[in-house]
C-alpha cells in the first residue's frame, strides 16, 4: 500500500520555504509529515498532505514545481532498536532505500517511518510477510 508523496522544489532563498508553507496553509492544506534536504542552490521538500491534488494546484499557481511519488509509511515500535528491527527485513531482502525520514503518528506507542525503495512492491511483500504494519493515507 502506498502513500503518495509530493516534493517540492525550493530555492535556497530567504523565506522561500515560509512563502510554499503559507500558500499551503492559506489553501486549507495540512501537512502530516515533512522532511527537507538542501544542496547549495535547492532544496527538496518533501510532505504529506491531506490533498495532494490541491496542494499541487496552490504550488502551480506560486511558480513552484512538485512532483508526485509513491512511497511506503510502516509503523515502528517508538522504542530502542524499533526502526532497526523493521530495517532488518528490508536489507536482509536486499532491497534499497532511496530515502527515509520518521515522524509521530495518531497511534500511541508507535511511530510512522516514510520510506522510498528501490522496490517498493518487494518491500510492501517483505514487511506485511514479517507482520509489520503498512500505514494507509487514512491513517496518516
Amino acid at each position: 500500500m502506498f502513500i503518495k508523496q509530493l516534493s517540492i522544489f525550493v530555492e535556497n532563498k530567504s523565506g522561500r520555504l515560509h512563502s510554499i508553507m503559507d500558500a499551503l496553509s492559506s489553501g486549507g492544506v495540512d501537512i502530516s509529515a515533512l522532511s527537507i534536504a538542501d544542496t547549495t542552490d535547492f532544496g527538496i521538500l518533501r510532505v504529506i498532505v491531506s490533498d495532494i491534488d490541491k496542494a499541487r494546484e496552490i504550488l502551480r499557481e506560486i511558480g513552484i514545481v512538485s512532483k508526485v511519488t509513491d512511497v511506503i509509511a510502516v509503523y515502528i515500535d517508538h522504542k530502542v532498536g524499533g526502526l532497526a528491527a523493521v530495517l532488518d527485513h528490508i536489507s536482509d531482502a536486499g532491497i534499497g532505500i532511496e530515502y527515509m525520514y520518521a515522524f509521530l503518528g495518531r497511534t500511541e506507542g508507535k511511530a510512522l517511518m516514510v520510506l522510498k525503495a528501490d522496490d517498493e512492491d518487494m518491500a510492501c511483500e517483505i514487511l506485511s510477510a514479517n507482520g509489520i504494519k503498512i500505514a494507509s493515507a487514512d491513517e496518516i
